[in-house]
């Protein structure tokens, strides 16, 4: 299953601090009708994502009944993206 949605890039605080995209309401449906085929444990699902150039490997996180995409460091560098920017994410589950 292929995707592409935008969305604002924003920070957690917690523990272990991270950015985050959420993926929109519509998306989130369709991944939840996938996601008893993919899912390795504690809703989490394995995805291809891209921004701009550049694509990793990650998994999405289930939050408050949506999906979010963790954004990677080298990923924000990359792309030259700052906290609060709107991004265009490509997911493959």
């Amino acid at each position: 299953m292929d995707l592409e949605f935008s969305g604002e890039m924003w920070f957690w605080r917690g523990p272990a601090p991270w950015h985050f995209v959420t993926v929109p309401e519509r998306e989130c449906e369709a991944i939840a009708d996938a996601a008893s085929m993919v899912t390795y444990g504690w809703g989490m699902i394995p995805v291809t994502a891209r921004i701009g150039g550049t694509d990793w490997t990650t998994s999405l996180w289930p939050k408050d009944g949506r999906y979010i995409v963790p954004i990677k460091t080298k990923v924000r560098a990359a792309e030259q993206i700052d906290l609060g920017d709107t991004v265009t994410v490509r997911l493959t589950l």
